[in-house]
């Protein structure tokens, strides 16, 4: 069994070395790269005002994180959850960034780089030169995007876990041996006292393929099981 985690997160502007915080954290489990029903979802006081430009990215507003719990109040059930895991996000330096940040606030050890892994660099390498936005996947992988108007971080990443799904190959995972045993299910289900029906060889046939045993060196077929 592989864990891995895929994340996001919203913030207030886009440099956490200029004063930039994290405002939303997003996280699922994936097991053999295919979602769990476990997640991980906090809003936090980022201890600043969310800018207007921000608020129109995300839909984050400071009453929506006003008495919401800061970094350090969550930062360990967030580690907790990310564990010794890979780590997936879309443009990952960002969020690591960001989290990293974070983390140096409170005095703890960033998150290695050596657990990052890239869907926008997986993207790029299966589609170069072609948009690779959450957006631009989604679309091009038949995800709807209805109900994403903003950057919300949770929605993100369900979307992002089915574009991951999609870049890895995880559909595939299984297909044959699920297909056969459905198919099987399906005949038993259609026609459970279906009677054997015998395939009747014409004599012709018989003779051609005893014409041919005979020129075999020792065949199996004339051996007495």
């Amino acid at each position: 069994m592989n864990r891995a985690v895929l994340f996001d997160t919203e913030t207030t502007g886009l440099d956490p070395l200029t004063g930039d915080r994290v405002i939303e954290i997003a996280a699922i489990e994936l097991i053999n790269d295919l979602p769990t029903e476990q997640k991980f979802h906090v809003l936090l006081d980022p201890d600043r005002d969310i800018p207007t430009e921000s608020t129109r990215i995300h839909g984050i507003t400071n009453a929506h994180v006003e008495g919401k719990p800061k970094f350090a109040e969550i930062a360990g059930a967030m580690l907790d959850f990310f564990a010794d895991s890979p780590l997936v996000a879309h443009n990952a330096p960002f969020d690591f960034g960001f989290i990293n940040a974070e983390l140096a606030r409170i005095r703890k050890p960033p998150l290695a780089a050596t657990r990052m892994i890239d869907t926008l660099v997986l993207a790029k390498t299966r589609f170069p030169g072609m948009p690779n936005s959450l957006d631009a996947l989604c679309r091009r992988f038949e995800i709807d995007l209805s109900i994403r108007t903003t950057h919300n971080a949770l929605l993100d990443c369900k979307l992002l876990a089915e574009v991951y799904v999609e870049l890895t190959g995880g559909r595939q995972r299984g297909f044959v041996l699920e297909t056969e045993q459905s198919l099987a299910f399906a005949v038993y289900e259609l026609a459970p006292n279906r009677t054997p029906r015998p395939i009747i060889v014409s004599p012709e046939t018989l003779a051609a393929h005893a014409a041919f045993i005979a020129r075999l060196k020792d065949p199996i077929w004339n051996k007495q099981v």
